[in-house]
C-alpha cells in the first residue's frame, strides 16, 4: 500500500554549512572590519554574539539566508531576545526539530477533514499516511503544502 512520512527535520550537516557560510559573510563585511562578531553551534542551536544589538539583527539575517541557500527553512527558526553580557550581546536561535503531539493531532485532523481516502496515523515525532491511491497522497501532500503550518513539513519515505 503507498504511504510516506510528514516529518519536520533539520539537517545537521546542512546547518554546519549554512553557519559557516554566514562566519564568512559576517568576517569579509566592511561594516563588521574590527568587531567582535561571530556565531556558534551546538547540535541544533546558533550563538550569535556581536558587539550591539542592531548588528545581532544583521546577523540574525545573514543566518537566515545562509539557511535558506543550505536547503533550510527560515520558519525553523527560533530567535530568542537579545542579552548584553559585559561588552557583548548574545542571542540564542533555536532551530524547530519534530513534531510534538498537539502539532501531529493537528496535522492527523487537518487530513481527515478533507475527506480523502487515506489514513493518517502518528508513529513518535511524526505522521505516516497511507492510501490505496498514490493520487490520494499527493493530494495530502499538496494539502499539507497549501495549509499554513507554523513548523516547515518535509514528506519522506514515499513508497508505492
Amino acid at each position: 500500500m503507498p504511504s510516506f512520512d510528514v516529518v519536520s527535520e533539520v539537517d545537521l550537516h546542512q546547518l554546519t554549512n549554512a553557519v559557516d557560510q554566514a562566519g564568512r559573510i559576517v568576517s569579509n563585511r566592511f561594516d563588521f572590519k574590527g568587531v567582535e562578531a561571530s556565531f556558534q553551534r551546538d547540535e541544533r542551536t546558533v550563538v550569535i554574539t556581536a558587539e550591539a544589538a542592531f548588528q545581532i539583527t544583521q546577523m540574525e539575517d545573514m543566518l537566515r539566508t545562509a539557511l535558506i541557500k543550505c536547503d533550510i527553512s527560515a520558519a525553523a527558526m527560533d530567535c530568542g531576545k537579545p542579552v548584553p553580557s559585559g561588552k557583548l550581546v548574545k542571542e540564542t536561535v533555536t532551530l524547530r526539530h519534530g513534531l510534538d503531539s498537539a502539532q501531529c493531532k493537528q496535522l492527523v485532523k487537518m487530513i481527515k477533514d478533507a475527506k480523502l481516502k487515506v489514513q493518517a496515523q502518528v508513529q513518535g515525532e511524526q505522521v505516516r499516511v497511507t492510501g490505496k491511491k498514490r493520487d490520494d497522497l499527493q493530494q495530502v501532500i499538496a494539502l499539507l503544502k497549501a495549509a499554513d503550518f507554523e513548523q516547515p513539513l518535509q514528506f519522506t519515505n514515499f513508497r508505492d
